[in-house]
């Protein structure tokens, strides 16, 4: 089974959680930077647990989505409902990456304001994460068959 593709993939989603992790430590300056924007990094900075709430539960589901890969890669146990999460996570990514630039263009909001001003967070992020899709698209792809002889033993 060829998996490096799928262990590539949960590492990116890893890094990522552990990434949300660490702008909860650093505060407001990271929050702006990595797209946040100025309302949740104020509020960090003026002591309110929200943001650390909400950014712990980002980093948990960037947690979980690195397991379900890694998972599908054979290095930990097989997770309920593998085929249809690594789907999912796929088509997040994937549309994350693709849909993101557009959305901040298109759409008139105060945050996507904000995201509009930092063009180069929006198309360095979008390419990550359509990179990160297609990471776990192809590997999902590739352990396909030994996830459904799974499924039926």
């Amino acid at each position: 089974m060829k998996t490096g593709i799928l262990v590539a993939a949960g590492g990116c989603s890893l890094t990522i959680a552990l990434l949300h992790g660490a702008i909860i430590i650093a505060g407001g300056d990271w929050y702006r930077f990595f797209g946040a924007g100025d309302e949740l990094a104020t509020m960090a900075e003026n002591g309110s647990i929200y943001p650390a709430i909400l950014t712990t539960g980002v980093a948990l589901v960037f947690a979980v989505w690195a397991a379900y890969a890694f998972s599908a890669a054979g290095m930990i146990r097989r997770l309920p409902f593998c085929k249809p999460a690594l789907v999912l996570i796929s088509a997040a990514y994937v549309l994350r990456g693709l849909g993101g630039i557009p959305l901040v263009l298109l759409i008139d909001n105060p945050y996507l304001s904000e995201l509009r001003a930092s063009m180069l967070f929006m198309l360095v992020s979008s390419l990550l994460s359509l990179s990160v899709g297609l990471l776990y698209s192809v590997g999902t792809w590739r352990v396909w068959q030994s996830l459904i002889a799974h499924q039926s033993s």
